[in-house]
C-alpha cells in the first residue's frame, strides 16, 4: 500500500488530477526498489518481458515487487531465509529499468506470465510473496489458478486500494478519476512529473539513503508502463472475490508512515480486515514502525513473520 491515508479527502471528485496524484498515484509511482538488479549470485533470465534471477534451493518462493520496484526490493528477505527457500525474485517490465512490452492489461498479463512461468518450471506448491502492486498480483493468481501456490504473502497491499481512503468508492464512481489521473500523468512535461513524484517519497521508507535510491529509479521507468499499471491498480476491485481463495494468506500491513496525519495502528489495521473480509482464516498482522517498505524499514519483523508462517503446519487467523 502507499500513503493512501495521508490526506484523507484526495478522492473527492472536486480535487484536480495533480491533487490527486500527489498522495495516491505518485506515492505507488515511487515505490521502487534498492539499485542495484543483478547480482553475481545469479544470471538474469528474460522470461517474456519478466526478469527473473533464481538464488538458493529450497522451497520455491515467488518473489514480486511493487509498481516501478526493482527486484532488490527482496535482495535481502531472501539471503534472510536462505537455505530454505529458493528465491525466484522477478522483476516486471517497464518498471526500474527493465525493458517495457506492450500490453493493454497489465495486471492481467503479468498474471498469466507468471502462472506460465511457475508451470513451465514444474515449480511444486511455491510461495508467492508481493509488495504493494505485487501484493494484488498475487491475489489475481490465486483467483485465476487456484491450486497453483501453497501460501500467499501479501505485504501492505489491499484488494482495493481507492477505499482506503474512501469505504464507499467503486469501481464506477473511481474510473473518472482514474482516467484523467491517466491522461494528466501521460501529458505532464518531465519537469513537472519527476517534482510532483519527489514530493511523495517521505512516506514510502525511514531510510534517507532509500529514499535517495527511490528518487533515482522513478526516472528509470517507462511512463507508459506506470499510468497503465497505476489506473489498473485503482480500477481493480477484488474484496469479494477473494472468497473463492482457500490458500492459506499472510497480510503483513504497515501504518506508522501516516500516524502524522491521524491515524492509528487501530484504524489502519481496521481498514485491511474489512478489506479482507471475504478472506476465510486470513492472518493479518500489522508493523509497529515500518512504511510502506516493510523489508527494509521492519526486517527483522518481517523476516520472523514469513519464516514463520512458512513452517507452521496449520494457518489460522483472523
Amino acid at each position: 500500500m502507499t500513503a493512501f491515508f495521508a490526506t484523507p479527502n484526495s478522492l473527492h471528485s472536486s480535487d484536480s488530477v495533480l491533487d490527486v496524484l500527489k498522495p495516491f498515484a505518485i506515492a505507488a509511482l515511487l515505490s521502487l526498489g534498492n539499485v542495484t538488479l543483478a547480482s553475481a549470485e545469479a544470471p538474469i533470465r528474460n522470461y517474456h518481458g519478466i526478469g527473473v534471477e533464481v538464488i538458493g534451493t529450497g522451497s520455491p518462493l515467488i518473489m514480486i515487487p511493487g509498481l516501478n520496484s526493482a527486484a532488490d526490493t527482496w535482495r535481502e528477505t531472501c539471503a534472510a531465509l536462505q537455505p530454505e527457500v529458493q528465491c525466484h525474485l522477478l522483476q516486471l517490465p517497464g518498471f526500474a529499468g527493465q525493458p517495457a512490452v506492450a500490453n493493454d492489461a497489465f495486471l492481467d498479463t503479468m498474471r498469466d506470465r507468471v502462472l506460465a512461468y511457475v508451470d513451465e518450471l514444474g515449480l511444486r506448491s511455491p510461495v508467492v510473496i508481493g509488495h504493494s502492486l505485487g501484493g494484488l498480483l498475487a491475489l489475481k493468481m490465486a483467483l485465476k489458478s487456484p491450486q497453483a501456490f501453497s501460501r500467499l504473502i501479501i505485504v501492505d497491499s489491499l484488494p482495493f486500494f481507492p477505499a482506503a481512503q474512501n469505504p464507499a468508492a467503486t469501481v464506477a464512481s473511481v474510473t473518472p478519476m482514474a482516467d484523467g489521473m491517466r491522461q494528466g500523468m501521460q501529458a505532464a512535461d518531465d519537469e513537472s512529473f519527476f517534482r510532483n513524484a519527489q514530493a511523495a517519497l517521505a512516506g514510502m521508507s525511514r531510510s534517507p539513503e532509500r529514499v535517495k535510491t527511490l528518487g533515482e529509479w522513478g526516472r528509470a521507468s517507462d511512463r507508459a508502463t506506470t499510468t497503465q499499471a497505476l489506473y489498473e491498480l485503482m480500477t481493480t476491485d477484488v474484496r469479494a472475490a477473494i472468497k473463492d481463495i482457500h490458500t492459506p494468506t499472510l497480510v503483513l500491513g504497515a501504518w506508522a508512515a501516516y500516524a502524522q496525519y491521524g491515524s492509528t495502528r487501530e484504524s489502519t489495521e481496521a481498514i485491511f480486515r474489512s478489506q479482507y473480509a471475504a478472506l476465510d482464516g486470513v492472518r493479518i498482522e500489522m508493523s509497529d514502525s515500518g512504511y510502506h517498505f516493510l523489508m527494509w524499514d521492519d526486517p527483522q519483523w518481517l523476516q520472523s513473520q514469513v519464516r514463520a508462517f512458512l513452517q507452521a503446519d496449520t494457518v489460522t487467523g483472523k
